[in-house]
């Protein structure tokens, strides 16, 4: 087994993990989650090449309307091969330590979409469709269609179990992107509920980029348990400080902690 956590929970509900994903990865058990939700930093974004090759990886955020403050992610400048090949490693890692049947979802954008599909596919899951996220207030642009989506590329790890008196989940979602948000890409909490409504009640999902951990608040709220590991130091006591407050309060289970509240989804 890995190392011990940077933050729990306390009642076996939730554990977060500071280091490399590949390396905390490597000291878990096999099969011992039972789906992975993830968004990894995918190098993509700004208008030229050099912004996404470029150290300081925040600046091309902000070119896109944001106007937080955030510390640089991890990784977030590899070129596409690099992109490629790095997903693959950590996918078959995920795949070891996930039970089988079990399902993997990972966020990525148009730019990654055909490497991303590819990398899931090379570490060894079955390529089961991509779940678009399509965000109103998206940016127009004249005379163009706008990039209004990113998406899910969801697989599973052999065949599927099916559980006939399980919900249908939606095959895509709409909502605009946090405005109050910790992390320069952090997600909808109401869009990560309904994914990791595809987890078993009380499973365990695994996010080896928790980021600012809004996978784990999800997974708390729905009654999974969560795993997650993240590299940055700031954005692990912002995710451990969120989770903290749902643990501690799950009264307020709509609030998104920094001063957005967010609709039930």
């Amino acid at each position: 087994m890995t190392s011990s956590p940077y933050w729990t929970s306390g009642d076996g509900r939730a554990a977060l993990y500071a280091g490399d994903s590949l390396a905390v990865l490597a000291g878990l058990p096999d099969q011992c989650v039972d789906t992975v939700l993830t968004d990894p930093p995918y190098s993509s974004g700004g208008a030229f090449r050099g912004d996404r090759a470029a150290q300081g990886t925040v600046a091309k955020y902000l070119d896109s309307g944001n106007t937080g403050r955030w510390r640089d992610m991890a990784g977030d400048n590899r070129d596409q091969r690099a992109y490629a090949y790095w997903c693959a490693l950590w996918l078959a890692e995920c795949l070891r330590v996930t039970r089988p049947g079990g399902v993997i979802m990972l966020w990525t954008d148009w730019r990654q979409l055909p490497t991303t599909t590819d990398a899931l596919q090379a570490g060894g899951w079955v390529w089961r469709g991509v779940v678009p996220w399509a965000k109103p207030d998206a940016r127009p642009q004249a005379g163009r269609f706008r990039n209004a989506c990113e998406y899910v590329v969801w697989g599973s790890a052999g065949a599927m179990l099916h559980d006939l008196t399980a919900p249908c989940l939606p095959g895509w979602y709409d909502a605009t992107a946090p405005r109050n948000r910790v992390h320069p890409t952090q997600k909808p909490l109401s869009v990560t509920r309904g994914l990791v409504r595809v987890a078993p009640p009380s499973g365990l999902v695994l996010d080896p980029f928790a980021g600012s951990c809004t996978t784990g608040l999800a997974a708390l709220l729905e009654g999974r348990r969560f795993l997650g590991v993240e590299l940055v130091e700031d954005y692990l006591e912002a995710g451990a400080l969120r989770l903290g407050a749902i643990i501690t309060d799950p009264d307020d289970p709509q609030l998104d902690l920094f001063g957005q509240a967010e609709a039930a989804p």
